[in-house]
């Protein structure tokens, strides 16, 4: 038994007055008659945060989200069946779920990638089926489809559609890739449940907005593109989708999609990134208290993850103790003096 004492926490709304925060193995608790101490005086106690959109290709990987306070990572592909079950259920270490192999079409980048494997090109509404019980069986926990602009090498439309109704039929969330306004059009149309980045270039078309059921911007994604090709004016349409989103009240979740990958447009840290998008976050128009439940309790509702995403008994014991007052403040995420992963710290 833990307890952490004298801390404001992050309720959601703000942060509380100082308070006594218990920790009973794994979980959190009520109250407690005996155990370790930590004052946490002057310091601000936040539910582990979630990077709702990383890559992963190591044990490393958990170690630098760990690090940095993420304590739970949504994995937006990653194609060996067996380096997901080994990374799987670390203790102490950042938990995770997984879209597995995602569904692309037979061009664009994602088709050229590195080790993408034959049977994530879907091209015909016929294979859908097939193809999302296929990831079910190998333990996929959401499906993620790689959607481009019509003609733009991704799947078209009637595939999105029925892999869409596949997924849901099966009871998985589906999160679609969609990088420009076209892919946005497409994955709207197609039903999908969340959309993961904010284009480059031209916002996305103002009927689209309201759409819109849940974001995951990945502007650390997307602000590492415009500099790498040296277009920095590009970041601005997608700073511009954000703030439309969130004016028209769409939920936004932060995901960096962190990644070490060949062929990636843009390699991003895993840990130090979330940090950055919440400051990015933050520039595009959310306070600090939005951007703060856009890494905690938002992807928790989104994805189903009812066991976590904010400080209450009952629920797994994902803390980052950290200096300073994030909601004052946001960078005050970054001073981080402790992180618990289901109660091991």
């Amino acid at each position: 038994m833990t307890a952490i004492t004298n801390v404001r926490i992050f309720d959601g709304t703000g942060l509380s007055e100082p308070r006594t925060v218990f920790v009973d193995g794994g979980r959190l608790a009520a109250e407690a008659s005996s155990g370790r101490t930590i004052d946490g005086t002057g310091k601000v106690l936040l539910p582990g945060l979630i990077d709702a959109h990383v890559h992963l290709r190591g044990r490393e990987n958990l170690e630098q989200l760990t690090r940095y306070g993420v304590t739970t990572a949504l994995d937006m592909a990653t194609t060996s069946a067996e380096l997901l079950a080994a990374l799987r259920d670390q203790p102490g270490l950042t938990d995770i779920r997984s879209a597995g192999v995602p569904a692309i079409g037979p061009g664009g980048n994602h088709a050229r990638m590195p080790g993408m494997p034959a049977e994530a090109v879907v091209t015909d509404p016929a294979q859908a089926k097939d193809f999302v019980a296929a990831r079910k069986a190998a333990g996929s926990d959401y499906l993620k489809i790689v959607l481009e602009a019509p003609g733009g090498g991704g799947p078209e439309l009637p595939v999105a559609c029925a892999l869409t109704g596949a997924a849901h039929e099966a009871g998985l969330l589906v999160i679609a890739h969609a990088a420009n306004t076209g892919a946005y059009t497409m994955a709207l149309d197609a039903g999908v449940d969340v959309v993961t980045h904010a284009p480059l270039g031209p916002p996305i078309a103002g009927e689209d907005v309201p759409r819109v059921k849940v974001v995951v911007p990945t502007l650390t994604m997307m602000k590492g593109i415009s500099s790498g090709i040296g277009q920095p004016r590009l970041y601005e349409g997608a700073k511009t989708s954000v703030t439309l989103l969130h004016r028209a009240g769409v939920p936004i979740l932060a995901g960096t999609d962190a990644n070490a990958a060949p062929g990636s447009p843009s390699p991003v840290e895993h840990g130090a990134s979330v940090h950055d998008e919440l400051e990015l976050l933050v520039a595009a128009g959310l306070s600090t208290v939005d951007a703060l439940r856009a890494a905690t309790e938002l992807p928790a509702k989104h994805f189903g993850l009812t066991d976590r995403g904010a400080i209450r008994p009952g629920l797994r014991a994902d803390l980052v103790l950290v200096d300073g007052d994030p909601v004052a403040d946001i960078r005050a995420t970054r001073a981080i003096s402790r992180v618990w992963c289901e109660g091991v710290e």
